[in-house]
């Protein structure tokens, strides 16, 4: 996969193709971005050979409720990664930075603790335009972006087993 800026999107190797898990939580709202982001992620996975049983994905509400699936997957199903996807765009009030800062800082304390890599696909644009070349557009995928980070993460994970 090509963007727009000629950087290819390579897809890792799995290490560990018969333990690798993960759960791909993705925000309904902005579904019109959202929507391709999990594609683009989905993809990946079957370009890396990762069967379709080996992936859960959970859908919640909004982009505020992601970090909420996430420490979810992490503390019941714990999965080799977990991957957020979500799209917020700037609107005329600040809910968009409480937005944005609530789930960056959730992921981070999420990644803080060490036991599963938590991937940030976040999407946060001032336009829908900006949005829509990030999901499939003129700017690659960041679903499909943040599948390539899991693997790799996954994998790192594994040399530490």
């Amino acid at each position: 996969m090509t963007n727009e800026n000629n950087q290819v999107l390579t897809v890792p190797e799995v290490a560990d193709r018969d333990g690798f898990r993960c759960v791909v939580a993705v925000a309904s709202w902005n579904s019109e971005i959202t929507g391709p982001l999990l594609e683009g992620a989905l993809t990946v996975f079957r370009e890396a050979g990762v069967a379709e049983d080996r992936i859960q994905v959970m859908r919640v509400p909004g982009s505020v409720e992601l970090v909420n699936a996430a420490a979810l997957a992490v503390e019941k199903l714990r999965p080799s990664a977990v991957i957020v996807l979500g799209c917020v765009i700037r609107g005329e009030t600040p809910h968009f930075d409480y937005v944005c800062q609530s789930v960056t800082q959730g992921v981070t304390l999420l990644n803080g603790k060490g036991s599963t890599p938590v991937i940030f696909g976040l999407v946060t644009t001032e336009n829908m335009q900006q949005a829509l070349d990030r999901a499939g557009g003129r700017l690659g995928n960041k679903g499909a972006e943040a599948a390539a980070a899991a693997i790799a993460m996954a994998n790192l994970h594994t040399e530490f087993e």
